[in-house]
């Protein structure tokens, strides 16, 4: 058997007449760039999110840039967040000047510990970036409330987490922005990049729509310094169709945790563990194997992928070098980089092919 990591190509065909045709409108009307598209996924990412504000965007990581250039991150700020995560998230951070301040994970749900946040803050301090690892928001009480008490901002990097919620409220509407990512392998995925930025403050939404489109007020009128940061009509055709079915590709992809976990309880494995105040989308299921290199290459050989989300932390990756980490200062991050690997994960794996996976541990 050979499985396939993210069945992409299956759920085209599931909905491929549906997108098709959208594509073809697109096209029938020419309308590239803004297209009524663009409005017709806004408001529904506003219905599906409850968030007062949802403005589409180029990607993942332009909707991070979006949001710190919202708030005005200027170089000497320090933000504070993660090493244990993809690298958009603090390479956006120092892209504009700042510094990104990394804290320990939590070891249960590898997100951001809120318990080490407040030693970190300084005078320079202006936000903190949570990333919802996995697909599972962090403790967002808590680290709103350290916020509140120090008056900063909270920007939630979302990217693999959309429909995951954290006290019953979606993460797309905690913190003073959220973002999220429309990368095609992410929980919602269009075909090629794409992302989204949320908020409940009308100020905040109206300078991220003129700075994804280079800070224009109006055409050729530039209020902000922007940003080439559109999200194109054909992909907003695209996640059309896909919102529609999103609320059941959720309830499929926490089945498929659901079997994984039943039948992986025994082995000699670290399980992915969901807060009780949680749920999580699932972007990956991942689990933690001491001698990784040995299960992975095992599983090659039974057609099986796995991926790695991520073999390094930032802290001692080179490009930052110059923040002065060094290895050992976030030991759980670096332990659990060592050990974690993430098994197929997707809403058309069937029992078959979940039980053929699980035969190989």
């Amino acid at each position: 058997m050979k499985i396939d990591f993210a069945k992409l190509q299956d759920q085209y065909q599931l909905y491929k007449t549906e997108i098709d045709e959208a594509i073809q409108a697109v096209l029938n009307k020419s309308n590239y760039i803004m297209g009524e598209e663009i409005t017709q996924l806004e408001e529904s990412l506003q219905e599906f999110t409850k968030a007062k504000f949802a403005i589409s965007c180029s990607s993942g990581t332009d909707a991070l840039l979006l949001a710190m250039m919202a708030l005005d991150i200027k170089p000497g700020d320090e933000i504070i967040t993660t090493p244990f995560t993809f690298i958009a998230t603090a390479e956006t951070i120092a892209f504009l000047g700042a510094t990104p301040v990394f804290v320990d994970i939590d070891e249960k749900t590898y997100n951001l510990d809120a318990s080490l946040i407040e030693e970190k803050i300084t005078s320079k301090t202006k936000a903190i970036i949570p990333v919802s690892i996995y697909g599972q928001p962090a403790d967002m009480q808590k680290i709103q409330d350290i916020a509140n008490k120090h008056n900063l901002k909270v920007i939630i990097d979302g990217a693999q987490s959309f429909g995951s919620t954290f006290n019953n409220i979606t993460d797309s509407v905690w913190g003073d922005i959220s973002t999220t990512s429309f990368f095609p392998a992410k929980p919602l995925g269009c075909f090629g990049d794409g992302g989204a930025v949320f908020t409940a403050n009308e100020e905040l939404a109206e300078k991220m729509k003129s700075l994804r489109v280079h800070g224009q007020s109006k055409r050729y009128h530039h209020k902000y310094i922007g940003m080439g940061g559109r999200l194109d009509t054909i992909q907003a055709a695209i996640l059309n169709v896909k919102l529609k079915y999103y609320e059941k590709d959720l309830a499929l992809r926490q089945e498929v945790a659901s079997k994984y976990t039943k039948s992986l309880a025994r082995k000699d494995l670290v399980l992915p563990y969901v807060d009780k105040k949680a749920t999580s989308a699932w972007a990956q299921y991942s689990v933690r194997v001491k001698n990784r290199d040995s299960v992975q290459e095992k599983l090659k050989e039974a057609g099986i992928p796995t991926a790695v989300h991520y073999p390094k932390p930032l802290h001692i990756q080179e490009c930052f070098e110059y923040l002065g980490y060094k290895k050992g200062g976030f030991p759980i991050s670096e332990i659990v980089s060592e050990e974690i690997m993430s098994l197929p994960m997707n809403p058309y794996l069937t029992d078959e092919e979940i039980e053929y996976i699980i035969g190989y541990f």
